[in-house]
């Protein structure tokens, strides 16, 4: 029986498990380059599949100075930064209530730097980037806002498609081992239907995968984690084709109008015509075709 609480992704599955914490410490070892020794010394929790690790103090056994915020993501986002924010918040919440600091104190609290990274491992070929949450102020015309942000948000997106970053890959042979379990599934799913392609390649793991052993005694949630974020991941893409044809037909819009208010420019026909073209009254036509005139002489 599937058990259908689980819906955890499978990337947080395997790295955000206290019995696997040995992976969960290659994994922060991997991405911030240090050589921890000890899993038990990870910290961390999970939530909306987001995983926050940091490591203990040996002598408060408190979170040192690195907070990591780790999510994998099967679409690429551009609001990362605006939910790592979001995420952040919730994490200062929990980690001042924990340690009980007093944040209305005249004394200055201690908290640990947020790293925010994402996992990427979608079909589209991205390079690894910098995400600012600055991107998102933007005019109604799409432009910059001329101010400067009191807030600042930056979140590394890293590739991890079979492949791509090969000494974060050997750094972290469970990751690595993920990769290829992704990359197998999609390559079988050309041909045959997602349950199928997961039993496949899940039969096709080698023998020595750090994987192996975990994915198969977990089988139904496994394929069960693995079919949600693949009808995700196909969803996301089928709102991405509507909005892309909508764009063609705005675009197509667009036009249509640019060619009705050059008719009525060029005295084709007159301004009355022209809005029961658009199915607009003649003030609404007056109004956007004065618009038109103005942006056309400037």
């Amino acid at each position: 029986m599937i058990n259908t609480k689980y819906k955890d992704r499978l990337f947080t599955f395997i790295f955000g498990n206290a019995e696997r914490k040995e992976w969960t410490l290659s994994l922060y070892n991997a991405v911030n380059g240090s050589s921890y020794t000890n899993p038990d010394d990870i910290m961390f929790m999970t939530m909306d599949d987001v995983l926050y690790m940091g490591m203990k103090n040996d002598l408060s056994f408190l979170v040192t100075d690195l907070a990591n915020m780790y999510e994998q993501q099967s679409t690429y986002n551009p609001n990362m930064p605006v939910r790592k924010l979001m995420y952040a918040a919730r994490m200062y919440d929990r980690y001042i209530h924990l340690h009980k600091l007093n944040i209305y104190s005249t004394k200055q609290v201690r908290l640990p730097v947020p790293k925010l990274v994402t996992f990427y491992n979608g079909r589209e070929d991205m390079e690894d980037s910098i995400l600012e949450l600055k991107d998102a102020f933007l005019t109604e015309d799409g432009q910059p806002v001329d101010a400067e942000s009191d807030i600042q948000v930056r979140v590394r997106m890293i590739n991890i498609n079979y492949g791509k970053n090969k000494e974060l890959m050997a750094a972290c042979r469970p990751l690595s081992d993920y990769a290829w379990f992704i990359a197998e599934i999609r390559r079988y799913s050309e041909t045959m239907d997602i349950e199928t392609a997961i039993d496949s390649a899940l039969d096709n793991m080698p023998d020595d995968s750090k994987l192996k052993e975990l994915l198969i005694a977990n089988k139904a949630e496994v394929k069960q984690m693995c079919i949600t974020e693949y009808n995700e991941a196909e969803t996301m893409e089928k709102f991405k084709d509507e909005g892309r044809a909508e764009g063609r037909a705005e675009g197509r819009a667009e036009g249509r109008t640019e060619t009705i208010f050059s008719c009525v420019y060029e005295n084709d026909f007159t301004e009355q015509r022209g809005a029961q073209k658009l199915n607009l009254s003649i003030e609404q036509f007056r109004e956007k075709y004065n618009y038109w005139l103005k942006m056309k002489k400037n």
